[in-house]
């Protein structure tokens, strides 16, 4: 049996079921992480990692992130539950939280 407090930066993926696991840790915006701002942009990173953010703020920006279970950030933003399939290097967006996502490829933004 695992703790249900223990926290992965990466599974193996596809997920069982097509559903994050309980365990999966996933990089969030503060803003979405509070419910001030609705997630608007997931990442698979090519690397297994994941990452959600308000589509609008700089995430990176110092204090901008916090890590917590993906199960909890669903629970807040429940259609974010279908991107579980989204395959590693790719992203969903939208413009607002009606709107339908749009999966597209990611790649790291060069460093400058």
């Amino acid at each position: 049996m695992h703790d249900p407090r223990e926290m992965f930066p990466s599974l193996p993926w596809p997920f069982e079921d097509d559903r994050f696991p309980a365990q999966l840790g996933v990089l969030v915006m503060r803003t979405v992480a509070s419910g001030e701002r609705p997630a608007l942009e997931i990442v698979h990173t090519p690397d297994n990692g994941w990452m959600v953010a308000d589509g609008i703020n700089d995430p990176n920006v110092e204090g901008a992130c916090v890590v917590m279970h993906m199960t909890h950030v669903v629970e807040q933003n429940p259609s974010l539950a279908a991107q579980a399939t989204l395959p590693p290097g790719f992203m969903a967006t939208r413009e607002h939280v009606f709107a339908p996502w749009v999966i597209s490829p990611f790649e790291w933004a060069p460093e400058e």
